[in-house]
């Protein structure tokens, strides 16, 4: 009998395992949540926006990001930002061109949660500054207008973010 129990708290040990193992690889797989914090805040502690977290300031946009969105963000970097004409972000932020600032901002914004899987089918997308944003896969890498697009799938409460590598501007 205590041979039999030892057996059947073996075969009792190696299910549970494989429930655990099981349990665990479809956690993984579920697709893709929502993260706690809004798209703002992901900006902000990411580092690397702080030229776009302060222009979001300056046009009066935060607010509308931590709204409920969702949105979908192509987020310049800083390095993105340092590629514009000396004093030109200097410029925008000045209080009388916020009108110019909001409007090359929302061109960087679209209505919606678009993951890159989808991003990749379209050929272009309405920004919420009423303006469309050229969209092409090029070699393997997503280009929306001129930047490419460094980084995927930021995962925020309220959106998503895509990490572009140049500023991309109205026409």
């Amino acid at each position: 009998m205590a041979r039999s129990f030892k057996q059947g708290l073996r075969v009792t040990s190696i299910v549970m395992a494989a429930a655990l193992v099981l349990c665990l690889a479809l956690g993984a797989y579920a697709g893709p949540k929502a993260a706690s914090q809004d798209i703002v805040d992901t900006a902000v502690a990411a580092g690397s926006f702080k030229t776009l977290a302060a222009a979001l300031q300056a046009a009066g946009l935060v607010d509308t990001l931590k709204g409920k969105g969702p949105f979908t963000v192509f987020a310049p970097t800083d390095e993105a930002f340092a590629k514009l004409p000396p004093g030109t972000v200097e410029d925008l932020l000045k209080p009388e061109n916020k009108e110019k600032l909001v409007a090359i901002l929302t061109y960087h914004v679209v209505s919606g949660r678009d993951l890159a899987s989808q991003v990749t089918k379209m050929s272009s997308a309405k920004t919420v500054n009423g303006q469309s944003l050229a969209i092409r896969v090029n070699g393997g890498k997503i280009m929306v207008d001129s930047a490419k697009v460094i980084k995927t799938d930021i995962l925020c409460s309220n959106g998503i973010i895509h990490v572009i590598d140049s500023v991309v501007l109205p026409k």
